[in-house]
């Protein structure tokens, strides 16, 4: 086989396992860029409802450690909304893509989420999170931060 035809069925195979797994390339761009140190001075904005780090209690909504790699709806102790747990039970596993995703739009998201899956059917109700992050470099930043406060992926 030709290796140009080689490079690019490589290519075309690596991007769609990126659509699949929920992988954008703005959002890659953007996460890459990430800096957990500007992160934690943009979570103050988050600090109204949640808490991280050492010690941290559930306050208006649940505590972030380790939330990416957790599904959604399942941080033991926090009452969710219905919305929220349902796309959890529905296969909403937090990663830095989906959460970047969320935060411009937390109600929008999980909707579409829910319609993606095929259970449009499930839509009940409403997300418990009004704030809206709508800066790419902003979520990027705070990403980065939550990070740093969630296990490492196991392969």
């Amino acid at each position: 086989m030709n290796p140009l035809r080689i490079l690019a069925l490589a290519a075309m195979l690596l991007g769609s396992t990126a659509v699949a797994y929920g992988q954008d390339d703005a959002a890659a761009a953007a996460l890459a860029n990430g800096d957990p140190v500007k992160g934690e001075v943009v979570f103050k904005k988050c600090m109204t409802c949640h808490r991280v780090g050492e010690g941290a209690k559930i306050a208006v909504g649940p505590v972030l450690n380790g939330v990416i790699g957790r599904q959604a709806g399942t941080f033991e102790g926090y009452k969710y909304s219905n919305l929220n747990q349902t796309a959890g039970e529905n296969g909403l596993v937090w990663n830095e893509t989906r959460i970047f995703e969320y935060l411009p739009d937390p109600q929008a998201f999980l909707v579409g989420f829910l319609k993606d899956q095929g259970k449009g059917d499930l839509v009940k109700g409403r997300t418990k999170m009004p704030f809206k992050l709508q800066k790419e470099q902003d979520r990027a930043d705070v990403i980065a931060y939550l990070k740093q406060f969630s296990p490492a992926p196991t392969q």
